[in-house]
């Protein structure tokens, strides 16, 4: 299991039926409890799942709406993401079956965005920057499903800005297109770069580090980690397609 701060990932790597709801009940129950307010299921282990595993997954995602977060389910067969479909679980959490990740396009460099704007982050108060690109992405088309990962997403980016720089010189630019949200946070330490998600190990249940960017590619729909092109510094590009371009 992936965790830091709120956002969790949850593998499910066993069938969900009236055997083994109970092991994956407590460990989401504990998160909640905990104060976890994201929650992904990472469901590619889970091939069949009965009554048992319905009333489980009703339970949990009813049970973070009360608490005013949201469980989402991701890498979901076919088999299992029909009988989602027959018992409406996918209209109250979301769904991705396994595969169903689309590739964002490249933008057209000559397309001038609708809107820029751009906030220096300030370590001392991480809350109140939040709140302000949550203002600003939400005059756009994003449901509250999409506006709570584009937040969480936008608050570890940050995060890591802070915590390798203090936040001095950290920068974060949203600019709305009409089909996307692309937001830049940049800092000015020694640089960093990721060709690949897959070339980032995969922390261990006792790190403290080296979760964030996996994390941060659940909740976006398109992000890239490089060095800046001028100066030093990092540069991690977060890509939000609007409800009417997915």
């Amino acid at each position: 299991m992936e965790r830091r701060a709120y956002i969790a990932q949850v593998p499910i790597d066993c069938d969900l039926d009236v055997t083994t709801v109970q092991r994956s009940r407590k460990v989401i129950d504990g998160l909640i409890d905990d104060g976890c307010r994201r929650i992904v299921l990472n469901m590619s282990g889970c091939s069949y799942l009965d009554s048992a595993g319905m009333a489980l997954l009703f339970r949990e995602i009813r049970r973070m709406r009360e608490a005013g977060g949201l469980v989402s389910l991701v890498n979901v067969s076919d088999r299992v993401l029909r009988s989602l479909r027959i018992a409406r679980v996918v209209d109250f959490a979301p769904v991705t079956g396994a595969g169903a990740h689309r590739e964002v396009a490249d933008l057209d460099p000559t397309v001038v965005p609708n809107w820029r704007t751009t906030l220096s982050v300030d370590a001392r108060h991480l809350s109140q920057t939040r709140a302000r690109v949550e203002q600003l992405v939400g005059r756009m088309p994003f449901s509250p499903d999409q506006m709570f990962d584009i937040t969480l997403a936008v608050g570890e980016a940050m995060g890591n800005a802070v915590d390798h720089t203090s936040g001095e010189g950290a920068l974060v630019t949203i600019a709305s297109y009409p089909d996307r949200v692309v937001i830049d946070v940049t800092d000015v330490g020694d640089g960093f770069e990721v060709r690949s998600v897959s070339d980032i190990p995969h922390a261990g249940a006792a790190d403290e580090r080296g979760r964030g960017i996996r994390l941060m590619c659940l909740l976006a729909d398109s992000v890239t980690i490089s060095r800046r092109g001028t100066g030093k510094g990092t540069r991690v590009r977060l890509v939000k397609l609007v409800r009417s371009a997915q």
